[in-house]
């Protein structure tokens, strides 16, 4: 019986070939289905390819008896229930690489129009204008970039940059200085960055950090001048901060191509300024682009089915339903380990050591690895990392993975152990499973803990005195905030400790400083795990 492959949104002529062609293969194409038919349909389907429309929902996905991958032509998730169709045993792919040149291209061309005031020109002519002292223009030669985010699509505006002799800045917690010398830019802290920067380009997705990373303090501390391009997600930029920032004058002008509400309201007054270009999310939008990421997408499903060998997976699911019982919950503790390293550990990633302990040694490790690097690159890189590409994304970024194992059992019958070295500090995590299926985390640096990895945790480096979670407690009482599970640890009576709290919600930028303020706290960070 061959593969049947449906085909429910627009995909090119070539994709659609490269998967008719496979005599093992049965493709339909048909991209009119409603969410309801689609349910009745997918049941006959072993794969199912989709853009954005398509939504691919737990119900269809339960509805799916024989369906072994969905592929997702383009980077974006959001239309997959991945949880869903982890827990079928239903491989995800996407295809992360499909648009960087686009996307690139798209800033770059986006910075020059800004630079050179291209639109306003344009217009005016248009309008039988000749005005040339108007559009008097800046050149990028000499000039500083600064690049947020040093993923494919930084990687390829810092090479273009190079070229126009710009100098290039660049901020990525996971960038190394040897990576950076290789690449002839300066690795730079935030701040720095922002200070120094005469353009400053945005390449990061959207996330709870990075949710108007450039807002009011940020363009404060910039230079008079500044221009700033975001091509990459909207919310990035605080758009009522930078509306006020080009009125007073401190920010020379923007160039946008994504929003925070898509598409802006009418009355939006960026809608309103000469100051910003404008462009309605054409990032991708090239031919090329649409062709590659159709492609790439058709190419990964058509070689997971008859081979095996899968590529840009956003999950590994194991299919052997026995396995997959016993090392999901490894799997998934190790995610969350590697998540809480990134989100607690302060500078530069240049090592990770990762010890294995005790009866978790009779299984393949490889999985359990490419978890928690997956689960450490996550939160800033978002749905571009997977379990497929981790370790090569490490490897670009200079960070060396060292992996050991021990069948001695200390403590626990099981541990897992990561380290991670940065340019600025070292932080150890220990976690386990009890009852072989809850994880756990037992010991963070030198203090042992009982701390349950799930949702959003308060991590409180404190001295070791009464009172802590008193006053923790009651900054969070007065800001409407529920604590849902607490644990402690310190390395010695009076010395230094560590308080982890699990809450029900985020909490403000504005509660943790009253946090990090109170007595005998020396640090305090919100995790979401």
């Amino acid at each position: 019986m061959p593969y049947k492959v449906l085909i429910s949104d627009s995909l090119s002529k070539e994709a659609v070939e490269i998967l008719q062609k496979e005599k093992e293969f049965s493709v339909d194409v048909n991209t009119k289905l409603t969410p309801e038919q689609l349910k009745d349909t997918i049941k006959n389907y072993d794969a199912l390819v989709v853009r954005s429309s398509t939504k691919v929902t737990k119900d269809i996905i339960s509805a799916a008896d024989r369906l072994k991958i969905v592929g997702r032509a383009g980077v974006g998730l959001d239309n997959v229930d991945v949880a869903a169709a982890s827990k079928k045993g239903v491989i995800v792919v996407n295809t992360p690489a499909g648009n960087t040149i686009s996307t690139a291209e798209h800033a770059f061309t986006m910075m020059l129009a800004l630079s050179r005031n291209i639109p306003q020109a344009d217009l005016s002519m248009k309008k039988g204008e000749w005005e040339r002292k108007k559009f008097m223009g800046h050149e990028l030669y000499g000039k500083v970039l600064g690049i947020v985010g040093l993923g494919r699509i930084g990687t390829e505006m810092a090479k273009r940059a190079l070229a126009f002799g710009m100098k290039v800045l660049a901020y990525d917690p996971y960038l190394s200085m040897e990576r950076a010398k290789e690449l002839g830019i300066e690795p730079a802290e935030l701040e720095a960055l922002f200070r120094n920067a005469d353009y400053i380009t945005v390449h990061t997705p959207l996330t709870d950090q990075t949710n108007h990373l450039i807002s009011d303090k940020q363009l404060e501390m910039m230079k008079k001048g500044v221009r700033l391009i975001n091509c990459a997600r909207g919310g990035i930029i605080d758009e009522a901060a930078l509306v006020k920032a080009i009125e007073a004058g401190k920010v020379a002008g923007a160039a946008l191509d994504v929003y925070e509400e898509e598409p802006p309201k009418k009355e939006s007054p960026l809608l309103k300024t000469d100051k910003v270009v404008l462009t309605p999310h054409l990032g991708a939008s090239t031919e090329e682009a649409q062709t590659n990421v159709a492609i790439e997408v058709a190419n990964t499903v058509r070689d997971a089915l008859l081979t095996g060998c899968v590529r840009n997976a956003i999950n590994i699911p194991c299919l052997d339903p026995e396995v997959c019982k016993v090392i999901d919950p490894y799997l998934k503790l190790a995610e969350k380990m590697g998540s809480m390293q990134a989100q607690l550990v302060e500078g530069h990633i240049k090592k990770v050591k990762i010890r294995y302990v005790g009866d978790i040694l009779k299984y393949d490790l490889s999985p359990f690895t490419l978890s928690i690097i997956k689960g450490m690159l996550t939160p800033i890189l978002q749905e571009t990392v997977n379990f497929v590409n981790s370790m090569v994304i490490a490897k670009e970024r200079g960070i060396t993975i060292v992996e050991t194992k021990t069948a001695d059992v200390q403590d626990f019958a099981n541990l897992i152990i990561v380290e991670v070295e940065t340019d600025k500090m070292k932080s150890s995590i220990t976690g386990t499973l009890f009852t072989k299926v809850d994880p756990r985390i037992v010991k963070i640096d030198e203090s042992y803990v009982d701390a349950v990895p799930e949702g959003y945790m308060l991590v409180a480096s404190n001295k070791d005195v009464p009172g802590i979670i008193g006053q923790i407690g009651t900054i969070l009482g007065k800001a409407g905030v529920n604590i849902a599970g607490m644990s402690f640890g310190r390395e010695s009576k009076g010395g230094k400790a560590v308080s982890i709290l699990n809450i029900d919600s985020s909490v403000s930028k504005d509660v943790l400083d009253q946090i990090r303020k109170a007595p005998n706290i020396y640090g305090i960070k919100l995790i979401k795990v």
